[in-house]
């Protein structure tokens, strides 16, 4: 090995890269896992408030339980934790034991091959890799690495509210002057909007938690008004899979949000795609492509999901699907496009492995714009993107993971078609039952 090389250099201290080095250490490799916040699972802190819908017991590494029952800790074993609690009893435990392993304040703004640019062929796999850093105090930096796993997550690159996938005219605008957030709201946050009329756009997990959170208040404070805006033309699968989830949490989660819509305490618009966004006196008023407006809304909560940043990867040659910008050999199994039945398959080091050797990207990044993603994905990806570094083939073509079914069958379905049509050319026969609900008078 070069002197001043690392082993293997691991991007993002969250979930994913600390349960990479768990595992590197475990098999003899030494790992340096560089994170831009100050603490590990800086991401996760910025959602600590919210529950998670997985229990403890699949949200904690096999090889990080060992790692840390070491020291003398247990796992937690019942339960729904918080962001916070997660971080508190398991990820910062984790990242102690890892000591100076770790860098907090360094910032990945590039990967590259020493001496290489992207179209250089000749030396190219003999080279080592570049992980370029701008530290906390601006300060530039270079280090050198066998081996790079990019665990960096999504979190900070969420997608607009515009429906092109960008920003609407005037959403900066409108972000810049606190009248749009990408947050997830906590309970104080929604009370302070008790009289108000608010907006959540989009359609996933957030939006539901965000639905249920803001309809909480409203429960009590009939003066809040809540329009939840839907990009799609129909409902789908927005409400989940109910009790068929074989996550109980996950599919409450989706039928507390619909109680809420059913009741009355929630106006539901479809086929509404966010064109502009008009800040008026302290207020924002969202207009669709098709004219319709929403009245004005003294905040709205923008939860549509996220996108993978590829900026700091523009050196290294990689193999992503075109329209979900995963890797390529996982992406139909995760598309949205084409189905949304039960589970995914779980993912290793061949489904991830990229055109550049010693590169992979494990995590919520794998997926790239797709929504299904799980902490026990990430952690069987990463157990088998270690041992095949370490050489161990049989371990990394092993599956070690099922994961459990969403309860969702029926596809995407069309665009724009009516809810009875939604499953047409489904992955599984029957369709689901959908419920009809009609346009919010909150449009115009």
């Amino acid at each position: 090995m070069e002197v001043g090389v690392n082993p293997v250099v691991i991007i993002g201290a969250g979930p994913q890269g600390l349960a990479a080095a768990a595992h590197l250490l475990e098999r003899g490799r030494e790992a340096l896992v560089l994170e831009s916040g100050d603490a590990p699972a800086a991401a996760v802190a910025e959602w600590g408030h919210v529950r998670l819908f997985s229990p403890w017991p699949e949200l904690t590494d096999a090889a990080a339980r060992r790692r840390l029952e070491a020291t003398g800790w247990s796992a937690p074993t019942e339960g729904y934790p918080t962001g916070a609690q997660w971080i508190e009893r398991y990820l910062a435990p984790l990242a102690a034991t890892l000591g100076d392993r770790v860098r907090y304040g360094a910032r990945v703004v590039g990967v590259s091959r020493k001496g290489r640019d992207r179209s250089v062929d000749a030396g190219r796999a003999e080279q080592p890799f570049v992980v370029h850093l701008q530290r906390a105090d601006g300060a530039e930096e270079r280090v050198e690495a066998h081996t790079v796993i990019d665990a960096s997550g999504t979190w900070r690159t969420p997608n607009p509210a515009g429906a092109d996938g960008m920003p609407a005219l005037g959403e900066r605008a409108a972000f810049a002057a606190g009248l749009l957030t990408h947050a997830i709201p906590t309970m104080e946050d929604a009370a302070a909007l008790a009289d108000q009329h608010v907006v959540v756009v989009g359609g996933g997990h957030s939006a539901a938690t965000t639905i249920g959170t803001l309809s909480r208040v409203a429960k009590r404070e009939p003066g809040m008004r809540i329009t939840w805006v839907l990009r799609r033309g129909v409902v789908g699968n927005t409400f989940g899979g109910g009790s068929a989830d074989q996550l109980p949490e996950r599919g409450a989660l989706g039928q507390r949000a619909k109680r809420a819509v059913e009741s009355g305490l929630v106006d539901l618009v479809t086929g509404f795609r966010t064109e502009r966004v008009i800040s008026d006196g302290g207020q924002a008023v969202l207009v669709a492509e098709d004219g319709r407006r929403l009245e004005p809304a003294t905040r709205v909560f923008v939860a549509t999901g996220f996108r993978p940043d590829l900026s700091f990867l523009s050196e290294i040659r990689l193999d992503l699907d075109v329209r979900l910008q995963a890797p390529a050999k996982i992406a139909a199994d995760i598309d949205p496009n084409v189905h949304s039945c039960g589970s995914v398959r779980a993912t290793g080091a061949a489904d991830l492995a990229q055109p550049e050797p010693g590169f992979s990207i494990v995590g919520a990044k794998s997926y790239g714009r797709a929504p299904t993603f799980l902490a026990l994905t990430g952690f069987e990806q990463v157990r088998s993107v270690v041992a095949a570094i370490a050489g161990d083939r049989e371990a990394a073509e092993r599956v070690d993971l099922v994961l459990p079914d969403t309860g969702v069958c029926g596809g995407s379905g069309v665009f724009d078609a009516p809810d009875e049509q939604a499953g047409a050319g489904s992955c599984c026969a029957p369709a689901p039952q959908l419920i009809q609900l009609g346009m919010a008078p909150a449009v115009r």
